[in-house]
């Protein structure tokens, strides 16, 4: 049963992460018609209304001190993540967002072992994470202008990647209070969508009705909504009960991966052999940091693991 539980996981994470592969392609493509806050709201707006379809019911909280969780993982995952990622890619490539954001997976295994105390990911995650690194950023030089700096939106880009890891780390302990993954979700999503407000208000929030009549950017905003924020944060969000924080970020490595492949069938992205060992590497080192070598395993994984 345990093993059962541990695949859909897996196979929970490896959703989320082909899905969010696709969506820079998505987003930078909204940007030419939309505001990034305009495209963060929008979606998330029709995400929490696919989640109250799927689920209509309301939630009691068992603790109001989960709340705080509650609260502190819409800030980061919904809001602050996304709205840094978005004015990233205003300033800088697509491809270069994709590839800082895949450190997240570093700063999740700091957090993890700072304030859960449960995973001590061995030396054998950071040999991983240091390959998986090596080859992304092969597949990043040969993807568009080779991997031309900007400052202010890699900084930007490195920011969000904390903020993720924050988000992962602040949803591995929701995930302990033993919540269903739709509900507990559908909260994250009113706290995200709220604390969204001030940013409305004060950032440029005049999307054009003439925008939502191209027939591309409705299907761009549906993906978003639908795909990648209703069903991407519940596979997400189960993967990191089942799983743990480190586990399921190391998935994030696949990110440019899958953006440098979809890109080849669907745009017609020439792939060169520089590309493939970036792509080989990155899997290698996926599956390096994957693997936990310590042998002491805490009860808390145990507990996890058998939700």
């Amino acid at each position: 049963m345990e093993m059962k539980t541990e695949s859909k996981g897996h196979i929970a994470a490896l959703i989320t992460v082909i899905i969010w592969g696709i969506t820079y392609v998505s987003t930078k493509s909204l940007l030419e018609y939309f505001t990034p806050i305009e495209i963060l709201f929008i979606r998330f707006v029709i995400g929490y209304a696919a989640l109250w379809l799927i689920c209509p019911h309301l939630m009691h909280v068992n603790d109001k001190k989960h709340h705080w969780y509650f609260a502190a993982a819409g800030l980061c995952g919904v809001t602050l993540y996304y709205l840094f990622e978005n004015i990233a890619l205003t300033y800088t490539l697509a491809s270069n967002v994709g590839i800082i954001l895949s450190v997240a997976p570093f700063f999740t295994a700091i957090f993890g072992y700072l304030f859960l105390k449960d995973e001590r990911p061995g030396a054998i995650f950071f040999v991983g994470f240091v390959i998986a690194m090596i080859g992304i950023l092969m597949i990043g030089y040969n993807s568009e202008a080779n991997l031309k700096l900007n400052p202010l939106g890699d900084i930007l880009a490195i920011i969000a990647s904390i903020i993720w890891a924050a988000y992962s780390t602040l949803s591995k302990k929701i995930g302990s209070f033993g919540y269903n993954t739709v509900q507990a979700t559908k909260i994250i999503f009113t706290y995200g969508l709220v604390f969204m407000l001030p940013a409305v208000c004060m950032m440029d929030f005049h999307p054009e009705v003439s925008a939502f009549l191209n027939v591309g950017n409705m299907a761009n905003i549906l993906f978003l909504g639908l795909g990648a924020s209703a069903l991407c944060f519940v596979t997400w969000n189960f993967a990191l009960k089942v799983l743990g924080s480190v586990k399921t970020s190391v998935y994030i490595y696949m990110v440019p991966v899958i953006t440098t492949v979809s890109s080849a069938i669907i745009l017609g992205e020439q792939i060169t052999g520089m590309i493939v060992c970036g792509i080989v590497l990155t899997l290698a080192g996926l599956f390096m940091s994957e693997k936990k070598k310590n042998k002491i395993q805490t009860e808390s994984d145990v507990e996890q693991n058998a939700l």
